[in-house]
């Protein structure tokens, strides 16, 4: 079956593109639409999407919302969306869910929690898995935000699953990272350990209305001051209570405030620098490990993995020609083997054939 973006029968991903600029509702909508679904399969149809997307755009805040499991995401991002709105941002809203381990899709918990969004033109939420990535981020969220920028949304919120000490991935595909964290959450120790010290540009108390909240602001402003390192921005720690949208303006303004010191310190430039340069990589080693999924099947692989096996040959000197032929010739010139110690501190590597040391 033909992908959409190429199907005569919706469009070329061009047409597509802008019939999504031009309005976001009826049929702007649904280009949309087709579009992301597009992008999350990957392939050539994502790969055109994004070469026609990257010229476009660029002036968009992209704001990553994280935190543990239970936190409240979902709830203060539809109480800050509906803010956003009411000074006519275009927002949309990427909430990285959970895959489902039967078909790889996402749970949609964030979509039932932003139910009463659904019905403004001026937001557009789309629900992206996982699909197993442990930092909580899909892989293609970057070229999702990508093309919401080019299309004209102005606030991009990035809602991630909570994964513990791997949401720092999350800095990487935003301008602004937002963590939320419960009263009690727990102790300076399990902050630095999760990295939360690091990526926070603002930290939000949500549920503030419980027992504990401001115990938890002074640990967490205390916590800040023991930093040591200026970097012209210290996160502020707010309260907020989603289900209520106490707190929310005064997120929204945080958000405003952070937004100004990256355009005026260069901090922003620099983190669009980064976060491109991450994508590179990522696209290059995507491409690569394809070429290598194709180099390791078939009959050619198995008389390899045959030699290995049978000893006519070493898996260093197999890997090293199966890289070369991967990189169209272009590889390590010769295997590394494995070394062992020695006895007094240095180590030699293994002749071909040998298995380990002497027993």
């Amino acid at each position: 079956m033909a992908s959409p973006v190429v199907d005569a029968r919706v469009g070329s991903v061009a047409e597509l593109l802008e019939r999504a600029a031009t309005s976001h509702s009826g049929a702007g909508r649904t280009a949309l639409a087709r579009l992301l679904s597009t992008v999350e399969r990957g392939g050539t149809g994502a790969a055109e999407i994004a070469r026609l997307a990257h010229g476009q755009g660029g002036g968009a805040h992209l704001v990553g919302i994280t935190g543990a499991p239970g936190a409240g995401k979902s709830t203060l991002t539809n109480e800050l969306t509906t803010h956003l709105r009411k000074a006519d941002a275009q927002v949309a809203v990427l909430a990285v869910d959970p895959s489902s381990p039967y078909s790889g899709g996402a749970i949609l918990g964030d979509r039932i929690r932003m139910a009463d969004q659904t019905l403004d033109d001026g937001v557009f939420i789309r629900s992206m898995a996982t699909r197993g990535h442990l930092g909580g981020l899909s892989l293609a969220t970057p070229a999702a935000a990508r093309l919401l920028d080019a299309v004209g949304f102005d606030r991009i919120l990035i809602e991630t699953v909570g994964v513990g000490q791997v949401e720092v991935e999350i800095v990487g595909s935003a301008d602004t990272c937002v963590v939320v964290v419960n009263p009690g959450w727990g102790d300076a120790v399990q902050a630095n350990k999760a990295g939360l010290m690091e990526i926070a540009d603002v930290f939000v108390v949500n549920k503030a209305d419980r027992p504990g909240a401001r115990e938890t602001r002074s640990d967490l402003e205390q916590m800040l001051g023991l930093r040591g390192v200026d970097t012209g921005w210290t996160p502020p720690v707010l309260e907020t209570v989603g289900t209520s949208g106490t707190g929310v303006a005064e997120l929204a303004a945080a958000l405003d405030d952070h937004r100004e010191h990256l355009e005026t310190s260069g901090e922003g430039a620099r983190r669009t620098r980064q976060r491109l340069v991450n994508e590179l990589r990522a696209v290059v080693g995507a491409q690569i490990a394809a070429a290598v999924s194709e180099a390791t099947a078939g009959d050619e692989f198995r008389q390899v993995c045959d030699a290995v096996v049978e000893r006519r040959t070493d898996p260093w000197t197999a890997a090293t020609e199966l890289v070369r032929r991967v990189l169209g010739g272009v590889g390590p010139s010769a295997p590394t083997p494995p070394a062992v110690s020695t006895g007094d501190g240095s180590r030699t590597p293994l002749p071909p054939g040998a298995t380990g040391p002497a027993r």
